[in-house]
């Protein structure tokens, strides 16, 4: 009989276990109670993408001295990749499935992460996606092509669902993300039979609703988690980094599929969670993403929590 990962994985629980206390530093990267929530912040490794794919819409001159401040090369970029681990009750909840080991050699690594938790496969009961893209899905299927989280439910936005299952899409993305179409589509038809969709607004889960992010995808969205007086911004990718998107909200940045739209979001959002003092999680924000968002004189900037 073919040995799944999964079933690797639960047989390997009790070496996770007694390994626990010396992997957690490294894997898992934030924790914080909201309510009765228990939130961790879990690393998936990071990508290394070209400084163009971000920055290539930008005014250069007015790019150079952010870079400079944070310490950036406009040619190479590391972006850490932190998911969300919601246990509540009886859900043990991932927000996205990070990479997976086909997309980028330095990613891959969130069920090492979930491990150091004592967290296996099997214990997820839901994944509910931000948005398709291969950092975020792709992590979705095994060696064997079976979903990786046999027992979890699955949810999506459904506008984002329409756009990545629809045969044209992989014809009008563009050469550059042919690629991310053809994967999306893939992963996503092994869950057509048992995917649940949501709109802007709806509670998905007790204390998680679904927030209309557009604009980084056609059909993005965060999730704002809330107890009480209590709550958290699960961001995926509509605040994408902690410099030009903080710095410069309104510029066009080449990593969203419709520019316009995405500052659009950008500027809101920044504004409201500056506003409210809420929390975030960003997918690829800093020291595992957790933190707030600080409204300066002319601009906003990332306080991370940890």
């Amino acid at each position: 009989m073919a040995l799944s990962r999964r079933k690797f994985l639960a047989g390997s629980a009790g070496v996770a276990t007694v390994a626990g206390l010396a992997l957690r530093p490294r894997f898992a990267h934030a924790q914080l109670v909201l309510g009765d929530m228990k939130i961790d912040v879990v690393s998936d490794g990071s990508l290394t993408l070209p400084g163009g794919f971000l920055f290539d819409p930008m005014p250069k001159d007015e790019l150079a001295p952010i870079l400079k401040k944070y310490d950036l090369s406009a040619e190479v970029l590391t972006p850490p990749c932190n998911v969300t681990l919601m246990r509540h009750g009886d859900r043990t909840v991932l927000f996205d499935v990070g990479s997976g080991p086909d997309f980028a050699p330095n990613a891959g690594t969130l069920l090492a992460s979930l491990e150091a938790l004592g967290v296996v496969p099997d214990d997820v009961t839901d994944v509910i996606f931000t948005h398709a893209h291969p950092d975020h899905l792709w992590g979705l299927l095994d060696d064997f092509d079976d979903p990786l989280f046999p027992e979890a439910s699955y949810m999506i936005g459904k506008t984002e669902w329409d756009y990545w299952i629809d045969p044209k899409t992989v014809d009008e993305i563009g050469e550059s993300r042919a690629s991310f179409a053809v994967g999306a589509a893939r992963r996503l038809a092994m869950l057509e039979d048992s995917i649940t969709f949501f709109k802007d607004g709806e509670e998905i889960l007790p204390g998680v609703a679904a927030r209309a992010t557009f604009g980084h995808t056609p059909g993005h969205m965060a999730f704002e988690l809330r107890d009480g007086s209590e709550s958290l911004m699960i961001l995926g990718d509509c605040i994408g980094n902690h410099h030009v998107a903080f710095e410069k909200p309104q510029w066009h940045s080449g990593s969203d599929q419709n520019p316009e739209l995405g500052a659009k979001t950008r500027m809101a959002l920044l504004d409201q969670l500056a506003a409210e003092k809420m929390r975030v999680v960003g997918f690829h924000l800093p020291n595992s993403g957790l933190g707030y968002v600080d409204k300066t004189a002319d601009a906003y900037r990332f306080i991370a929590e940890s």
